[in-house]
C-alpha cells in the first residue's frame, strides 16, 4: 500500500497519538534502562477528505546526542514511503506531516522527545513521570545518548528484549562514533550506579552497574582489552575502587602483574571491596590455587553477606575443591531477589501490523513449512527449569553442576546429611512429646517393648525388584498440628539463646566483623539445633514416578546406581535423632531439587529411549521443536556432545535460529570454520529479515571474532569466499569482517 513505509516495520494505530500516550503512561514503571526508543509518525493524503493516519515503531541504535540527530532520523523516513500505486496515477499519494521520536533518559529518569513537523520547524523537550513538560538542556542530552547507546550494547541479544517491529541499527559504526561514546561514558561514570545492575546483584555501586556491564561487554566480546585498560586506567587514579575493573582488563590483555600490583595496591585500601576479592579469586582457581581463593571467597561473604554473588562464588569455590556439602550448604545460605523484567511498554491494540520484507534476502535459508516441526511431546513443555529467572536461575546451574561431578544418588546423600529430613523431625517431635507425656515413643517401639526395625532404603524394592529411588520434598503441615504443642518450648528455647547470646556478647565486646569466620557457620552450631525445633521445614519423602517405555522400566544413570550400594550406613545418619549437625532447607532450594528432578528424569528417558533405539537399529525420531528442547535440557545438564547433537538434529529438520546461535557457539569453540561460517550467514540472514541490522556487539560478532583471533581474517574471508553464496548474503556477511578489520580486532592484522 502507498500509505506504507518500505522496508520498516510500523503500526498503525486506531486513533491518533495513542501510542504516544501509552509511553507517558509508563514512564513511572521504567526501573532500570527503560523501553526502545519510540517513533510516532503522521501521514496525511494529498487528497482531500481523505483521513490522516499515524503509526509508530520502535528503533535502537540511533545517536541520541542532540536533537538534531533525531529529527535527520525522522526526516529520513519521508523517503521510505512506499510509492508504489496504479499505473494511472501520478506520485506519491501519502507524506509524513509529522514525527515524535521518544528517547527514554534513564539517569535522569525523564522521556527526551523530539518533535518535528513537516515542513515546519523542530522543537526538542524532557517529559518526566508526571507527565509533565520540562527544558532538555545539554546535561540532559549527554545522559540520554549514553543511555541509548547502553540500551543497544546490553540488549543487542536480549532474549527478554524482543518485541515484534523493533528495528535495531549499529549503534558504533566507526571508530569516531567509538570514542565519543567512551568519552561520554567516562564524564557519567560516577553517576553509573543510578541505572541498576544485573539481576544477581542487589545493591549497585560504581564498578557493578549497566554502565560498566556495558563498556567490559563491548571491550570483551571484541578481544580489544587495549580499550578498557586505557578507559580504567584514566578512571582509576580518580577511583581506586575501578581497580576490579582494571584488573581484569589487564588480566584479559595477557598482563597478569600488572593486574595484581593494581589489585594488591587497591586492597590496602578498600580490603572490604568484595569487587577486588573476586577478581584475586577467580585469577588464583585459574592458577590452581584453591584453598587460597577459598580464603578469597569467605572474605568476601564476610565483606557483603546480602549479596547473592559472593555466596554464588564461595559455592563455586567448593565444587571446585570437591567438598560438595559445604557447597551445598553454602547454596541454601544465598539470599534470593525477585527478578524484574526488562522496561517494557504496554501498548494499546493497533489496528494493523506491518512487517515488511526486503526483496534482497534470500528467505529460503531460513523459511520453515514443516507445521508438524514446530509440534512438541507436552512433558518436554511443561519442564520448569527454562522459565527461571535472575539469582534463581544462577542458583540451578551451581545445583546441576553439582549434579553433573556427583550425580543424582550422592546429591540426594549430601542433601540427606546437611539438612533436616522429614522423618527425622517427625521422630524428633514424637520422641519429645511422649517424653513430655511420660511414656515411649510410639515410632521406636512396639507393644510388647522390642524395638522396630526401620527398613532402609536399599530394601525398599518396586515388583520388579529394583530399588525405589526417593526424592525429599518440604511441607509444613506437620508443623501446623503441633503449633499449639510448641509455643511454650519454642518461648522457652528464644529466651535460653537469646541470653547465650548476651553472655557470649559480654564476653567478647570488640569482635569485629574481620574476625568472623565462615567455620562459625558450621553444621553443628547450637543455634541451628534450636532453629531445627522452632521454624523447621519439614521434609516429606515421595517416590517419583518411575518412566517406563514400553512396559520396560528405565533405570537410573550408572553413576546413580552405583552409589546406592554404599548407601545402608548413611541411612542411620538420615534416621538419627540428633540434630546438631544439621540445618534447615529453604523453600526455594527445595523447589529447585524439585525442578532438577524433572530434567534428570525427562534427560534420563531420552538417553534410554536413543539407547534403545541404537540397540535394535531403528531411527529414532522426534520434532525439531522436541530436539531443541532437549538441546537446552542437555546444556542445562552441562552434557556438551549431547547437547550438541540434539542442536544439530533440530537445525537438520526445522529453522530454529535459537539451535543455530548454540551451534555457533559450539563450532567457534571447536574451531570448526566451515560449519561455524555456515551457520552464521543463516542467522544474518534471519537476522535481516526481522530488522535487525546491528553489527556489534551481538553473537555472530562476538564468535566471528573468536574464529577470527584463532585463523585469522584472510582464512575466515577465504572460507566466507568459498561457500558461493549469493551477492546479497555475502554483502551482508562481509559487514562483520569490514568491522572486525576497521577496528583491529586480534587476528584481522598482518
Amino acid at each position: 500500500m502507498g500509505d506504507n513505509l518500505r522496508d520498516i516495520p510500523e503500526f498503525i494505530e486506531r486513533e491518533l497519538g495513542e501510542s504516544l500516550q501509552a509511553r507517558t503512561d509508563a514512564l513511572a514503571t521504567f526501573k532500570e534502562l527503560g523501553a526502545p526508543d519510540l517513533c510516532h509518525i503522521v501521514k496525511v493524503n494529498v487528497k482531500p477528505n481523505v483521513k490522516e493516519t499515524s503509526s509508530y515503531h520502535y528503533v535502537s541504535g540511533i545517536d541520541a546526542s542532540s536533537s538534531a540527530s533525531l529529527a535527520a532520523y525522522l526526516n529520513s523516513l519521508t523517503y521510505a514511503i512506499d510509492e508504489s500505486h496504479a499505473w494511472f496515477s501520478k506520485g506519491a499519494q501519502w507524506r509524513i506531516r509529522s514525527g515524535v521520536y521518544c528517547c527514554y533518559n534513564a539517569f535522569s529518569r525523564v522521556d527526551v522527545r523530539v518533535e518535528v513537523k513537516i515542513p515546519g520547524g523542530v522543537e526538542s523537550y524532557a517529559v518526566n513521570v508526571r507527565g509533565e513538560r520540562q527544558e532538555a538542556t545539554a546535561a540532559i542530552w549527554q545522559e540520554t545518548y549514553v543511555a541509548a547507546m547502553l540500551r543497544s550494547i546490553l540488549y543487542s541479544d536480549d532474549a527478554n528484549y524482543r518485541i515484534p517491529g523493533f528495528r535495531k541499527l549499529d549503534p558504533i559504526p566507526d571508530v569516531e562514533s567509538e570514542k565519543r561514546f567512551f568519552e561520554a561514558a567516562e564524564q557519567l561514570f560516577f553517576k553509573g550506579w543510578l541505572l541498576g545492575s544485573n539481576p544477581e546483584i542487589q545493591v549497585p555501586t560504581i564498578v557493578n552497574n549497566h554502565l560498566t556491564a556495558a563498556i567490559m561487554k563491548y571491550c570483551q566480546e571484541g578481544f580489544r582489552y587495549d580499550l578498557s585498560v586505557k578507559f580504567f586506567e584514566r578512571l582509576f587514579k580518580r577511583e581506586p575502587e575501578v581497580a576490579s575493573l582494571l584488573a581484569q582488563s589487564y588480566i584479559g590483555a595477557d598482563e597478569e602483574l600488572k593486574a595484581i600490583n593494581v589489585l594488591y595496591e587497591a586492597l590496602k585500601q578498600f580490603p572490604q571491596s568484595y569487587a577486588l576479592l573476586h577478581v584475586q579469586a577467580d585469577f588464583l582457581r585459574g592458577k590452581g590455587k584453591l584453598e587460597m581463593a577459598l580464603r578469597l571467597a569467605k572474605q568476601a561473604v564476610n565483606c557483603a553477606p546480602s549479596e547473592f554473588i559472593t555466596w554464588a562464588k564461595l559455592t563455586e569455590v567448593y565444587i571446585d575443591l570437591g567438598d560438595y556439602e559445604s557447597a551445598l550448604l553454602t547454596l541454601n545460605s544465598c539470599p534470593m531477589f525477585t527478578f524484574n523484567e526488562r522496561d517494557l511498554q504496554r501498548m494499546p491494540k493497533p489496528a494493523k501490523a506491518h512487517l515488511p520484507i526486503r526483496n534482497d534476502i534470500d528467505l529460503s535459508l531460513i523459511d520453515d513449512e514443516s507445521g508438524r516441526e514446530h509440534e512438541a511431546d507436552p512433558a518436554l513443555l511443561r519442564l520448569p527449569a527454562p522459565s527461571l529467572r535472575g539469582t534463581f536461575a544462577s542458583a540451578y546451574n551451581l545445583l546441576t553442576r553439582l549434579v553433573s561431578k556427583i550425580g543424582w544418588d550422592e546429591l540426594l546423600r549430601c542433601r540427606s546429611l546437611v539438612f533436616v529430613m522429614e522423618e527425622e523431625y517427625r521422630m524428633q517431635k514424637e520422641a519429645e512429646e511422649s517424653i513430655r507425656k511420660g511414656s515411649q515413643p510410639r515410632s521406636k517401639s512396639r507393644d510388647d517393648g522390642v524395638p522396630e526395625e526401620v527398613p532402609l532404603r536399599d530394601q525398599l524394592l518396586s515388583p520388579n525388584g529394583t530399588p525405589i529411588p526417593i526424592i525429599k520434598i518440604s511441607t509444613e503441615s506437620e508443623r501446623e498440628r503441633e503449633r499449639e504443642q510448641e509455643e511454650a518450648e519454642e518461648e522457652a528455647r528464644t529466651r535460653a539463646v537469646d541470653a547465650a547470646a548476651e553472655k557470649a556478647a559480654d564476653e567478647n565486646p570488640d569482635q569485629s566483623m574481620e574476625d568472623i569466620k565462615l567455620d562459625d557457620l558450621s553444621l553443628g552450631s547450637d543455634k541451628d539445633q534450636d532453629e531445627v525445633s522452632s521454624n523447621a521445614i519439614p521434609v516429606i519423602e515421595t517416590e517419583p514416578e518411575h518412566p517406563v517405555i514400553n512396559g520396560k522400566q528405565i533405570e537410573k544413570p550408572s553413576v546413580a546406581a552405583a552409589s546406592d550400594e554404599d548407601e545402608n550406613d548413611d541411612e542411620e545418619v538420615e534416621l538419627s535423632f540428633s540434630f546438631s549437625n544439621k540445618r534447615l532447607c529453604d523453600r526455594w532450594l527445595d523447589n529447585l531439587f524439585m525442578v532438577l528432578y524433572e530434567d534428570l528424569r525427562q534427560y534420563t528417558i531420552w538417553r534410554a529411549e536413543v539407547q534403545h533405539f541404537r540397540s535394535v537399529q531403528a531411527p529414532y525420531r522426534k520434532s525439531g521443536t522436541d530436539w531443541e528442547i532437549y538441546g537446552e535440557l542437555a546444556t542445562r545438564l552441562h552434557h556438551r556432545e549431547e547437547a550438541k547433537d540434539a542442536y544439530q538434529r533440530c537445525a537438520d529438520q526445522k529453522f530454529s535460529a535459537k539451535a543455530l546461535v548454540r551451534l555457533l557457539e559450539i563450532y567457534a569453540e571447536e574451531c570448526q570454520l566451515h560449519r561455524a561460517m555456515e551457520v552464521a550467514i543463516k542467522l544474518c540472514v534471519y537476522q535481516e529479515r526481522w530488522y535487525h541490522e546491528t553489527i556489534y556487539p551481538t553473537a555472530i560478532a562476538f564468535n566471528l571474532n573468536k574464529l577470527i583471533q584463532m585463523e585469522g581474517l584472510a582464512k575466515v574471508q577465504n572460507t566466507l569466499i568459498a561457500l558461493n553464496t549469493s551477492p546479497a548474503v555475502f554483502k551482508l556477511m562481509s559487514r562483520f569482517l569490514t568491522r572486525a578489520k576497521t577496528f583491529e580486532v586480534p587476528g584481522s592484522t598482518v
